[in-house]
């Protein structure tokens, strides 16, 4: 099964935060999981040397002070060498957002929320048929 060092999960609100926590939690797909409520802290810990190298990033689009997009921009230009896989985990329906978020190589799917345990496992199976 596809294991990952750490779990990031960048969204503004808490309660998605930690259902989507217990939800990870019990897949066990990795040993720790961060919540973050705003990206600029995901950054800063992901810049940080000890943050571990296989971290999977489940990232909100639409959150204040710093958006999806510009947590990818600023990732892209601030840690080019980092290895992470995202997946976009959003309320946003609008398929223009879906389109977007692909043209991103280091995104690795788009998910809407809510996360659900048959989300889980879909995003999991699509790894390991792209050997990640």
């Amino acid at each position: 099964m596809t294991h990952f060092d750490a779990i990031f999960l960048v969204d503004d609100d808490p309660i998605n935060n930690l259902i989507n926590k217990r939800l990870l939690g019990k897949v066990g797909i990795a040993e720790n999981i961060y919540e973050f409520l705003e990206g600029s802290e995901a950054l800063g810990y992901l810049e940080d040397s000890q943050t571990p190298q296989e971290v999977l990033i489940f990232l909100d689009i639409n959150m204040p002070v710093m958006n999806g997009w510009e947590f990818l921009d600023a990732y892209l230009e601030k840690l080019p060498e980092r290895k992470d896989k995202i997946v976009i985990l959003s309320s946003s329906i609008d398929f223009q957002d879906r389109q977007k978020a692909m043209e991103y190589e280091v995104v690795l799917g788009f998910l809407e929320k809510p996360l659900t345990m048959d989300k889980i496992h879909h995003q999991v199976a699509e790894f390991l048929e792209k050997g990640i």
